[in-house]
Order: C-alpha cells, then sequence, then structure tokens
C-alpha cells in the first residue's frame, strides 16, 4: 500500500521564488547501551516554520515518516516498532484531515537487542517529507549508519521477555479505543445481548443480601468481562506480534482475506447463517459457573461471552481486523478494551441504579433490524479492504467509480430496508416503523444522493479516505475528463511515434516525459509547457479546475504550447539500469517522481509545485519568469501570451 499512499499525499505551494529548500537535518545517535540493548535515536533538526510528520499519517495525507532497516544484519533483533515523541496535532484545511507532525525538533527511537558480538553497524533508509505553510517538498531518502559501541550480546533465555522498554503508545491507538467503544455499543443493542441486561442484574440484585453486595457482585462481572476481551487482544498481539501487524496494513494477501472476512460477517448478520462457538465450551463455561464466588461470577461473564459470540462475533472480528491492519502493537489490546467498558458498563450501571431498568426498551424486533443494519455497513466496510490490495497491485480491478456505485446502492437498501420495503429472513412482520427508524431510512437516503455524483466525479468529501483516489478511476478528472483532445488520444503514440502522456489533466494533450514532449515540440514548432505537478498537489488541482478549466485558457493549453507535465511524486521504480545518487543534490534516485524533482532542482533551482515554465528548443533557459499558484485566469493568460509571443520571436 505504500506505493499507492504515496501517490496521495499533497505537494502545497504558494511559492513565488524559485529556490532549493532543505529544511532538516538528521543526525543519528546510540543511547542507553548496556545489557545487550541499545537505542537508536533518529534526531531531526527543522528550520523553523516547517512541519516533518509523524509515522502516524491517515491514508490519505502526506506521505509519513518511515525507516528501513538493511536486511540481513545477524545478530540484531528489533524490539517493537519505531517510537516517536508528542507530536504536534491539528486540522490542516489543505489536506482536509486532522495531521500529526513536529517543528523545531523530533526524535524517533528504535530499540535494539544485539545477540552477536561481532555486529559493529546498523544501517538502513529513511524517507520522510516537510510542508511549510505555503508549501510541500516532495519525499527524500537519506541513509543512516549507527556505529555500534561494545556492547556484551545478550544472553538467549528462552523465557526472557522481547521488550525491556516501555513502549510509547501512539495516540492512534486512542482512536482504536474509542473505535472499539462504538463497536461494544453497537453489541449491546444485539439480540444476543440486549434481553440479557436486566436478567443478569435482576440475578445479582436478587441473589444478593444487600444492594450493596449486589452491585459489587456486578462489578466484579463487569470486570470480568474486561479481562476476558483485553485477554482476546493481547493474545491477537502475542501471536502475531508488531512485525506482523504491520504487515497487514500493506500485504495485499491479508486485505483480501480481511475483505472476504467482512463479507462473510455481514451475510452472518442478513441471516443467512450464525457464527457459533462449539456447544462443548458453553456447556463447560455454564457449569462453572454454577461454583459460586468470584470464579462462579467469572465464568457466568464466560458464558455470555460464549452464549452471544454469533452476534458479537462479527463485530470483534471487524475490530480486530481494524485494529491489526493499522499496525499498532497495542491496537487488539486497547480494541478490546474499549469494547469490553461498553459492553460491561450497563450491567455495572443498572446494579447501583435498579430503576433505570424500568426506562429501557421492551426487546422485540427492532433488534434484529440493528443487526441487519450492521450487516450493511460491514458490506461497505469490506469494499475498503479490496480496495487497498487494488491500489497496491495496480490492478484497477474496483476504481473509483465502481466503489462509489456499490456504495450508493448499499446506502439505498439499507434505507429501503430501514423504511419497511423489504424484509431479512429474521425479521418480524412490521405493520408500521417507528420515527426512530424513519429517521435512520432517511439518512441513508441523503447518503445515497450525496454519493450519486462522485460516480461522474464529484468530491464527495463526507466520505474522503474511503474510496479510491480522484485520480485511479475510469475517468479520471470526472465523467468527460478521459483524455481525447483534437485526435490526442492520452497513452497512444502521436503520427510520429512519440508516446504521449498517460496522465494529462483536464484530458488536454501532454507529455509525461520530457524527452518525448521535446522532440514533439520541435516537429510541430510550438513552445513547451512545463508543469511540475504531483498526484496529490492540492494547489495543482486548484489551478487546473478553476484557471486550466477556462476555455481561454484551455484552448491555449491545447494549441499554442505542447503541454509536459512531470509528476514528481510518481512512485514507478525507474530500471536498475536508471538509479543512482545524484552528483548535483546528493539524493537517491530511485522513482520517476525523483528523476523529474531531481530535472526541476538542478534546472530551475525550485523543488515547489505547482511550477510551471516556458521554454524554446535549445536549451532549458526560460523565456520569461516562472509561474506557480495564482488563481487569478487573467494573469495566467497574460502569462502564457507573453511566453508563446517570445517564442514566435
Amino acid at each position: 500500500m505504500k506505493k499507492s499512499l504515496a501517490l496521495l499525499f499533497s505537494l502545497l505551494t504558494f511559492g513565488l521564488f524559485a529556490q532549493i529548500e532543505d529544511p532538516v537535518d538528521w543526525s543519528f545517535e546510540v543511547r542507553n547501551a548496556k545489557d545487550g540493548e541499545a537505542d537508536l535515536v533518529f534526531i531531526a533538526d527543522i528550520e523553523p516554520g516547517w512541519h516533518l510528520y509523524s509515522q502516524d499519517i491517515p491514508e490519505d495525507g502526506p506521505i509519513p515518516t518511515s525507516f528501513i532497516f538493511t536486511e540481513g544484519q545477524k545478530g540484531l533483533e528489533f524490539i517493537g516498532r519505531v517510537t516517536e515523541g508528542e507530536p504536534h496535532e491539528e486540522y490542516d484545511p489543505n489536506f482536509e484531515m486532522t495531521l500529526k507532525y513536529y517543528e523545531e525538533h523530533a526524535e524517533f527511537v528504535q530499540h535494539i537487542k544485539v545477540t552477536d558480538g561481532t555486529l559493529k553497524k546498523v544501517t538502513g533508509e529513511l524517507e520522510f517529507m516537510v510542508c511549510n505553510d505555503v508549501m510541500c517538498l516532495p519525499p527524500e531518502y537519506v541513509d543512516f549508519a549507527f556505529d555500534l559501541p561494545e556492547i556484551e550480546p545478550a544472553k538467549m533465555d528462552a523465557g526472557s521477555p522481547s521488550g525491556g522498554k516501555d513502549k510509547m503508545i501512539n495516540q492512534s491507538v486512542w482512536t482504536i479505543f474509542l473505535e472499539g467503544m462504538g463497536w461494544g455499543f453497537a453489541a449491546l443493542l444485539m439480540p444476543c445481548i440486549f434481553p440479557m441486561i436486566p436478567l443478569t442484574v435482576s440475578f445479582f440484585t436478587k441473589q444478593s443480601k444487600t444492594k450493596s453486595e449486589g452491585i459489587r457482585k456486578a462489578i466484579i462481572y463487569a470486570l470480568s468481562i474486561n479481562v476476558i476481551y483485553v485477554a482476546l487482544g493481547m493474545l491477537i498481539t502475542i501471536v502475531f506480534g508488531s512485525d506482523a501487524l504491520n504487515a497487514m496494513a500493506t500485504n495485499p494477501w491479508f486485505n483480501l482475506f480481511f475483505f472476504a472476512l467482512f463479507i462473510v460477517f455481514a451475510i452472518s448478520f442478513f441471516g443467512a447463517f450464525e457464527i457459533t462457538l462449539p456447544s462443548k465450551w458453553v456447556n463447560k463455561a455454564d457449569e462453572a459457573s454454577n461454583k459460586g464466588g468470584l470464579i462462579g461470577i467469572f465464568f457466568m461473564a464466560f458464558t455470555l461471552s460464549l452464549v452471544s459470540f454469533s452476534c458479537t462475533g462479527p463485530l470483534i472480528g471487524t475490530l480486530l481486523v481494524r485494529a491489526a491492519s493499522q499496525g499498532e502493537y497495542f491496537g487488539p489490546t486497547m480494541g478490546m478494551l474499549g469494547f469490553s467498558l461498553a459492553l460491561s458498563l450497563p450491567f455495572m450501571l443498572f446494579a447501583a441504579f435498579p430503576g433505570w431498568l424500568q426506562s429501557l426498551p421492551k426487546s422485540g424486533g427492532w433488534l434484529n433490524t440493528v443487526k441487519v443494519t450492521l450487516g450493511f455497513l460491514e458490506l461497505a466496510f469490506a469494499l475498503k479492504f479490496l480496495s487497498t490490495a487494488d491500489l497496491v497491485w495496480q490492478a484497477h480491478w474496483l476504481e473509483r467509480e465502481l466503489f462509489l456505485a456499490i456504495w450508493v446502492a448499499i446506502a439505498f437498501l439499507t434505507a429501503l430496508y430501514l423504511l419497511g420495503v423489504f424484509r431479512m429472513p429474521h425479521d418480524s412482520p412490521v405493520d408500521r416503523i417507528s420515527v426512530s427508524r424513519m429517521l435512520f431510512g432517511l439518512v441513508f437516503v441523503i447518503l445515497g444522493f450525496y454519493l450519486l455524483p462522485g460516480i461522474w466525479g464529484a468530491p464527495v468529501k463526507l466520505v474522503a479516505g474511503f474510496p479510491p483516489p480522484e485520480f485511479y478511476a475510469e475517468s479520471p478528472g470526472g465523467f468527460g475528463g478521459g483524455g481525447h483532445t483534437a485526435g490526442f488520444t492520452a497513452g497512444a503514440e502521436t503520427e510520429t511515434g512519440h508516446k504521449t502522456g498517460e496522465h494529462c489533466p483536464l484530458g488536454l494533450p501532454c507529455f509525461n516525459d520530457f524527452e518525448e514532449g521535446l522532440a514533439y515540440a520541435k516537429e510541430v514548432n510550438k513552445p513547451i509547457m512545463l508543469d511540475f505537478t504531483g498526484w496529490g498537489c492540492v494547489n495543482c488541482r486548484k489551478m487546473e479546475e478553476n484557471v486550466w478549466s477556462d476555455p481561454r485558457v484551455k484552448q491555449r493549453l491545447a494549441e499554442d504550447v505542447v503541454l509536459i507535465s512531470l509528476y514528481v511524486d510518481e512512485q514507478t521504480k525507474l530500471p536498475e539500469s536508471e538509479q543512482r545518487v545524484s552528483e548535483d543534490t546528493g539524493k537517491k534516485i530511485k522513482t520517476i517522481g525523483n528523476k523529474w524533482s531531481e530535472f526541476q532542482a538542478v534546472n530551475f533551482k525550485a523543488n515547489s509545485q505547482p511550477y510551471y515554465v516556458i521554454l524554446g528548443h535549445e536549451n532549458l533557459e526560460p523565456l520569461h519568469e516562472s509561474a506557480a499558484y495564482d488563481p487569478d485566469i487573467e494573469k495566467f493568460i497574460d502569462w502564457m501570451d507573453r511566453g508563446v509571443g517570445l517564442f514566435e520571436k
């Protein structure tokens, strides 16, 4: 998924002055080297006004900071993932999401264990990107090397713990915790759980000599639920480990498995079958619950967990998959903690305030309605995992239009179900629907109509981050923007054999390779307009949608110049023979984006986007000043006309 994520980061720029920016200095230290363990510390000193992004960035955001250690370093064991300090966190209107970043100084720490005294150096590569208030720079790769001091190798005791250092809990883990609580509250409304609340609370209050004893037993019961589910989360973490959890976030096969799993969960909620545990487990737990005392109460909670699995199983599975796929070491544990707290809270509260039981709605067919509605949501979530696998492979199975079309269908089907147009297998006959059911149905109707224009290119920002990005579509840029202008076909060849660009804004004729575009410009005797852009460059899209879409500008771009759009964040790997270290910038040139980023920096002393230059055919000297982001249409027309006029002279 890393490749697809890199295509989505935003390169913001309002810069009007061409200059090379290098706002981050990296240094590397080894700390706390003793007893066979050490901390590898990555230190970033950041110039004022610039932001270095955290490792934890939403999927559609900028490139996160990441660390790749050289494989095959013998005698080296990594303990946990790379941890980091407390980042700033705030909403970024340009990316339309909350982002975590560092200012002025940042430290990242990888805890290691050394098992071979011959290990003297730890090497690898880190990737990062930085932004300020007006621009973002393309991602950079930096080699790192830690010279290890004399460290006595750790003894490999079979029972020794895998890590002796407390790991910092990333804030995203708390997001998983809150999500777990959400699923826990949803579980309370399931047919297998909701009727058990008054029965269980009444049992404790009636079997206790005093009110305080009943409350105490209910609290023990609730804490037992917490222990059971948290233990499940810890088991997932121990069995898979942090490395496997991180792999789940990027491995397409894991994502395909999760997709299939969510489909099974959804079908189960629809009533086709029930996911149950072996009856022997339930019977043994029920027998143990009759022993009385703390053990009996614990097994009462365990029996509830087993009996209710047909309802809670898909919700627990959804939560664990979501937590694991985010690659967080503590994710499954924190998710289960949130789930169990929400599930156990009513038992404690109603035991303390038994009068509240009278206010609970009566059990009935509405419980199955909740279950089926959750099934539709499971179906919608399943598509996200299929989309992730598709983006990693660039297979184009599930492009944006199809994804949104399926979501529209799910939204309308959910609305029709809630409005009573059809019933599912376990639904009771309904003569009339409640006000709340009608309102929820209305919500899904509105959602369906909101998503519908997205099939033809509307941004549908309300669900940003779930559908594939706008460029990953059958008609990039929306219906009618498919790359045909004046006989110029995207990705084809001109009459003289020059390959045209596959990624051309607004369907304009363009090239994505400088040499191809230059050769064509010489043949047709037109000036070149270089467009340094990026897949996720917000201001690039604003220029294209607000300025280039003007008929006068679009005509000039199509007829008066040869447009060459160079994507500086294109992550397609260069052939091995073309990968190198730049003699001019000292940076690694591994991708097509790296190539065009270096081309811009070396020849035009700039590395911000959008950046526009009009050239002749003889050299790379601009015919007049460059242009950048400016929504003034008249100004852009004047800039183009002056450049074309100078070329004709």
